[in-house]
């Protein structure tokens, strides 16, 4: 039997740091979202009560260590980057030694359109996530467009769920897409909003993304045989 494990690499990251801290003693806390498939994953690493899901600084200020000077956190991969910033903040204030990842856990792709949404925001009448019901990313790329400014912000998951009484009086629309939306949706969209509009686009960079994952040796090209 052939199998492949598909999780994302940034993922499987946090797995082997939780699985580090586990072996070395340490009380774990997840910085994550109750219910997100991938908090059930990287609870499911370790034996039952090994973990601990802190969602929000509250739940910081009530959170009680078996030994304060013994703790370690990782964080769900598709958090708000400013959000997660003051549950850590709060960690460190509570817990001074508290053992931190070696690099951050938020991915690096969340972290990207997370920034390049907090410079559109500011502009956009109406903001547009490309992006499913399910995904925390784009949630959360919803979240700091109305944060930034964005006179309304809505999560869609193609040109075919836009509500058009949306764009009543918008000037400036900005669009984005969640992590792991193709790029085709957001062609699509904007092919849409040109078929009813004049408009003119205006791309904003905000950083050049260039981490590549390797394919499995077996799903390359030159190694599949008929």
């Amino acid at each position: 039997m052939t199998y492949l494990d598909a999780t994302c690499p940034l993922v499987s990251k946090v797995h082997l740091e939780a699985q580090r801290h586990s072996r070395a003693g340490r009380e774990i806390i997840l910085i994550g979202h109750a219910g997100h498939p991938e908090v059930i994953g990287t609870m499911g690493q370790l034996p039952e009560g090994s973990m601990t899901l802190i969602e929000t600084v509250s739940d910081v200020d009530t959170f009680e260590p078996r030994d304060p000077e013994n703790l370690a956190f990782v964080t769900q991969t598709t958090l708000s980057v400013d959000d997660t910033a003051e549950i850590i903040k709060a960690l460190q204030a509570k817990f001074p030694s508290i053992t931190t990842p070696r690099r951050e856990d938020i991915c690096y792709a969340t972290t990207n359109r997370q920034e390049a949404v907090k410079v559109m925001g500011q502009r956009a009448d109406l903001f547009l996530v490309i992006g499913a019901e399910t995904s925390s990313n784009s949630k959360r790329l919803v979240e700091v467009a109305k944060r930034e400014g964005a006179g309304r912000s809505e999560l869609v998951a193609s040109a075919e769920n836009v509500n058009w009484d949306w764009f009543e009086g918008v000037e400036t629309l900005g669009i984005t897409a969640g992590a792991s939306a193709p790029e085709d949706l957001v062609q699509g969209l904007i092919a849409a909003c040109r078929a009813r509009f004049d408009i003119s686009v205006e791309e904003i960079t905000t950083a050049e993304e260039s981490v590549v994952f390797r394919l499995p040796k077996i799903l390359k090209k030159d190694k599949v045989s008929a």
